[in-house]
């Protein structure tokens, strides 16, 4: 079974919206809210960049590039983190990677077209 289940993602024009799930299923209750989850994400010769955080009491934090625009959250049942992106942008194109300690996924592709 894989540490990491991803899906969503894909290509859409700007203005368009895409919904990124990531269940983290081996981790224990306990780890997924203790403590911090992280959506990043990058470009070919770009460092990999925090998008957006949700801390273990639920408080949330966002790059200003996203801020508005996207919204994180999670079900502590399903072990699953959400990235709600709305409004995409051109610059919004990259690999997009879910994060607790350390485990991380493999990168979800998303494309948004002019």
């Amino acid at each position: 079974q894989a540490q990491v289940v991803e899906s969503g993602g894909g290509s859409v024009q700007a203005g368009g919206s895409l919904r990124l799930s990531c269940k983290f299923s081996r981790v224990i209750l306990s780890t997924f809210t203790g403590n911090p989850l992280n959506w990043y994400r990058q470009v070919p010769g770009k460092e990999r960049e925090l998008v957006a955080q949700m801390a273990p009491g639920g408080s949330t934090n966002y790059a200003d590039s996203v801020k508005g625009r996207f919204t994180v959250s999670k079900d502590n049942v399903k072990r699953t983190v959400y990235l709600q992106m709305d409004s995409l942008k051109p610059e919004d194109t990259a690999l997009y990677y879910c994060n607790i300690v350390d485990y991380w996924g493999r990168g979800i592709p998303v494309t948004v077209s002019s």
